[in-house]
Formats: structure tokens, sequence, C-alpha cells
């Protein structure tokens, strides 16, 4: 799994269709994740730190989480299937542990206002995110090329605290 943090919220050029941006650490990977209107509006108050007189599904939920002594330990986008996303929110009371099944983009508003961090699985970050910094990746793969072909089976065997016989 990969941590990643909320990058904004975009909209798709041709459709005005909103979508949340995550990031790796390294910001050399983006994952955009298509969400409704009302979904946009929740992450984008949360990231503005905007909290309505009155609370609203997510803000309500956090509060519940919070009367209750819920910990939301993290929120994981496990999986991509026919182009949905799926999540999960981890909750921990005390030594019992749950997973509760829900969209990604109100894993990511209840996360945001839980200070929770977000995991995406691997398998969806490869087959799903975009590269943001080409010229770092092609960099990389050319370092990683160079060491490779100066390697030898000696160097390998010595460099992985194996023995030779």
């Amino acid at each position: 799994m990969i941590e990643m943090k909320v990058a904004g919220i975009a909209l798709e050029a041709a459709s005005r269709s909103p979508f949340i941006l995550l990031k790796d650490s390294s910001e050399r990977r983006a994952l955009p994740i298509f969400i409704g209107q009302e979904q946009a509006r929740s992450i984008i108050s949360a990231l503005e730190k905007h909290y309505p007189p009155r609370p609203l599904t997510h803000d309500l939920i956090a509060n519940i989480f919070d009367s209750w002594d819920l910990n939301l330990e993290k929120v994981i986008i496990h999986s991509l299937r026919d182009n949905t996303f799926y999540a999960v929110l981890c909750l921990q009371k005390g030594e019992v542990k749950k997973e509760i099944d829900c969209r990604p983009s109100d894993a990511v508003a209840i996360a945001l206002r839980t200070d929770c961090p977000i995991w995406v699985m691997e398998e969806v970050i490869a087959d799903a995110s975009i590269p943001v910094d080409r010229d770092a990746d092609d960099a990389e793969r050319e370092a990683f090329k160079e060491f490779v072909s100066d390697l030898s089976p000696e160097e390998l065997i010595k460099r992985g605290g194996y023995k030779q016989h």
C-alpha cells in the first residue's frame, strides 16, 4: 500500500465532471478518481477548513466517531473494477477493529475531517495512476539500466551478502 494525499479537486475538461487528485509522497504518481458534485463540495470544504454552522453528512460521521471514541485508523482504496473504485474505512474501538465498505469520495471526505491517512493498494495505482514527473521516471530508469549493466554476477553476490563457495 502507498500513502497518498489529496492534491485537490479538478474538473475534467470535456464533461466538467469533478475528480479528486491523490498524489504519492514523491509526487511522481497521481490518481484521479471521478466523484459527484456534492462529494466535491464536501472535500473542498474540508480542504479549506470551512465548516458549516450545522454538520453535513461527512461532518456528522466524524462527530459520531468522536462521540463514540471510534478511531478511524486509515482509509484504503483497495480495488478498481469496471471503472469503479472501492474503499473501506478501517475503524478501531479498543481491541475491536472493523472495515466498513464505502465510496472513495466519502472515505476521503471523512479522512480529511479526522486527519486520517489515505492508503491506496499498489495494484490500483499501477492500473489507474498517471505519471506526474516523466523526466524523473526516465532518469530513474536510465540510472537503473546503467547500474545493472555495470553489475557483474560476483558483485551481485557480494552486495547480497552471500558467500561464494
